[in-house]
């Protein structure tokens, strides 16, 4: 094997700068050793020659020792490698950001039945088909709107799509800028390097082109897909009269070179899709890099220094030293602290990739109805969509103010959310709604105690029943009419027939209450505290379910009422 053709690479080759430490280290022993014997101080120093022992082989190999243990060090820590292996790679996909043109020309029919229905048709397509990647769905006219943020749930941007019309912006126009611009936002917003944003329109003005050329500089593609024909067709505008709309290929082309991305008019299958690229990600650190593949990289060979280097420092240990390292290494374990939280055990995660793991934790425990669970995940996390997620736990929950104040701390740290925005106007809503007035409640209950009371008062002592004169006397034997009469005399004593019923009805109620017991031993933590609510826990509870429960029915209303919010916010604030 010949040593001279291995290649040796260094990781971090500043580090070598550390052997020019090794004369400093020479002097700094030869001054400590002669500084360190006694006698130089208490005898003549012409007959020291004569009395201590100079030098030695011992000595100096103690410097050897040192010297060599720097330079090992040094070269372990610079990284030393002779063999490249294989890595993975991997490119996270770039995410994708589509805005729809909803402007009142979207209804025009030169697309059979209409464009509107045609860009449904083709955003679900794009939706199912997509390999991967997050998406984000805007709605634009005179402004632009977030319908869906960035998601990996693709389902959850679908729900949305039949309710895309018109009549859900707050005002009529068509601003391709504005919708570039709010894509450039959301992929700012989510730390993506790259990103690319689609536009689905029939049309592009001057200050759409320069968006698109601003968002290319930033790092983001713009590509266009056209809906309409060149032809047209007509359209009522939002103003009532009769206007036609016509599909400008040539400026929207225009929009894409500017964006870097491609043109595309709307086909009658996915072959359009697959020409912008939109199906299948792209790497979000350039066109030119696949997502995955092998590359070479150095293999660090420094710790094969680190046994002999050990070695070397059992040298520096005095005497009884050993024993003392190995007492050490024993009691190591015993002085461990408890076991903490298992996110927070491990030493190669960052903070971050905890906070992550506690988010997705509390997505999981709040899909499956464990609101409680996630409310303990989401706690201490910060970011706006640990405090949005926090305020979903806490509403579900009955814990209203609670709920506003983690919307709030949202809001906060990301002004004009949609969803916190959305979500924190429904849940004041139900805060705000009282419990229907009148006894109904109050009324059932004393109607449910009224058996257990009259129970009470047949349950009687045992010398009260001695007494009693319309019982059975000691021997068994009825007593005499006057004890009967007795009995007629005193109002509200039950006859036999009356205390048979109300002991049946008592057991009833017993074993009632044991499968009643039995069950709360099979249900969820969430099922346990609904069942502990009170009276008005549980109406304010199912007010906000009902509430929830009709946002899937009635999408476009949720719509139409979070554009309306955004667009008076934006009026005051501004954009």
């Amino acid at each position: 094997m010949n040593l001279m053709n291995v290649p040796l690479h260094l990781a971090r080759p500043e580090a070598l700068w550390a052997l020019a430490a090794l004369p400093l280290i020479a002097l700094l022993w030869h001054w400590r050793r002669r500084r360190s014997s006694v006698w130089r101080h208490n005898v003549d120093a012409h007959l020291l020659p004569h009395l201590l022992v100079a030098g030695g082989r011992r000595a100096w190999g103690g410097l050897l020792l040192l010297l060599l243990g720097w330079t090992l060090a040094v070269l372990a820590l610079a990284g030393p490698g002779w063999r490249q292996l294989p890595q993975p790679l991997w490119q996270a996909p770039a995410p994708l950001v589509v805005a729809l043109d909803l402007s009142s020309r979207v209804t025009a029919t030169d697309l059979p039945p209409s464009r509107l229905l045609q860009a449904r048709a083709k955003l679900a397509t794009l939706l199912r088909e997509r390999s991967g990647g997050e998406l984000a769905l805007l709605a634009y006219a005179d402004d632009a709107y977030t319908v869906a943020p960035l998601t990996g749930d693709r389902a959850n941007v679908a729900l949305y799509l039949d309710a895309l019309a018109p009549d859900v912006m707050p005002r009529d126009g068509q601003r391709a800028d504005r919708a570039i611009e709010a894509a450039v936002l959301l992929l700012q917003q989510s730390g993506a390097k790259g990103g690319d944003i689609l536009l689905l329109t029939d049309r592009a003005d001057d200050a759409a082109r320069a968006a698109a050329a601003s968002a290319r500089a930033q790092g983001f593609q713009v590509s266009v897909l056209g809906l309409g024909t060149p032809s047209g067709a007509a359209y009522r505008s939002s103003d009532g009269r009769i206007e036609r709309a016509q599909l400008e290929p040539g400026s929207l082309r225009a929009l894409a070179d500017a964006g870097g991305g491609h043109y595309a008019a709307v086909a009658n299958d996915d072959g359009d899709l697959r020409a912008l690229g939109v199906l299948t990600p792209r790497s979000s650190a350039g066109e030119g890099q696949s997502r995955q593949g092998e590359g070479m990289a150095w293999r660090d060979e420094g710790f094969w220094l680190l046994p002999p280097l050990m070695l070397l420092s059992l040298w520096a240990f005095r005497r009884r030293g050993l024993a003392a390292v190995a007492l050490l290494c024993v009691l190591l374990p015993l002085a461990a602290p408890a076991p903490v939280h298992a996110a927070e055990r491990s030493l190669w995660q960052r903070d971050d990739q905890r906070d992550q793991q506690r988010i997705a934790a509390g997505v999981d425990a709040y899909r499956r109805g464990d609101f409680a669970a996630a409310q303990q995940q989401f706690e201490g996390i910060e970011g706006p969509e640990a405090h949005y997620n926090l305020g979903n736990a806490l509403a579900r929950q009955g814990q209203y103010d609670a709920a506003i104040a983690a919307y709030d701390d949202a809001l906060r740290q990301r002004p004009g959310m949609p969803d916190a925005v959305a979500n924190r106007a429904a849940v004041d809503a139900a805060r705000k709604r009282k419990p229907p007035q009148g006894g109904g409640q109050q009324q059932n209950q004393k109607n449910q105690q009224n058996p257990q009371n009259q129970q009470n008062k047949n349950q009687q002592s045992p010398q009260q029943q001695k007494q009693d004169p319309g019982k059975q006397g000691d021997q068994g034997q009825p007593q005499t009419g006057q004890g009967n009469a007795q009995q007629k005399n005193e109002p509200g004593k039950p006859d036999p027939a009356e205390q048979a019923r109300a002991d049946a009805a008592q057991r009833q109620r017993m074993d009632e209450a044991m499968q009643r017991q039995q069950g709360k031993a099979d249900q969820t933590p969430a099922q346990r505290a609904q069942a502990n609510e009170t009276p008005q826990q549980r109406e304010q509870r199912q007010a906000v379910e009902a509430w929830m429960r009709r946002v899937p029915d009635d999408p476009g209303s949720l719509l139409r009422a979070k554009f309306q919010l955004e667009n008076e916010r934006r009026k005051r604030e501004g954009p």
